[in-house]
C-alpha cells in the first residue's frame, strides 16, 4: 500500500520521489487539469494545498529531467521573436544547443 503524507487533516499525496515516471506524469496531468477550477472555485486552503502539491510534483519532474527538450518559442527570447513578427525558433535541448 502506498503511504500518504499528512499535515493535520490535509492529505497531500504520495511523496513525488516515490512515484515511478508513469505515476508522476499521471499526477502532473491530473493536477494541471484541475488547476483552473481550484483557482476559481476552491477555498483558500484548497488553493494552498494545490499550489504546494503542484510545486512538489513539478520540482520532482524537473529533478528527473534536467536535460528535457525546451521549445524555443516557450523561452523569453522566443516570445520576443514572436512579438516582433520573426519566425519562431525551433526546439532545442535545455543545454541551449540547436
Amino acid at each position: 500500500m502506498v503511504e500518504h503524507d499528512e499535515r493535520g487533516t490535509t492529505m497531500t499525496g504520495v511523496d513525488p520521489g516515490r512515484l515511478d515516471d508513469q505515476q508522476l506524469m499521471k499526477e502532473l496531468e491530473t493536477i494541471h487539469r484541475t488547476r483552473h477550477d481550484t483557482l476559481l472555485y476552491g477555498s483558500n486552503d484548497a488553493l494552498r494545498a494545490h499550489n504546494e502539491r503542484m510545486a512538489q510534483l513539478e520540482g520532482e519532474y524537473l529533478r528527473r529531467n534536467p536535460g528535457r527538450l525546451v521549445a524555443a518559442g516557450r523561452t523569453r527570447e522566443g516570445a520576443r521573436d514572436r512579438d516582433a513578427g520573426g519566425t519562431p525558433p525551433t526546439a532545442s535541448g535545455a543545454t541551449g544547443s540547436g
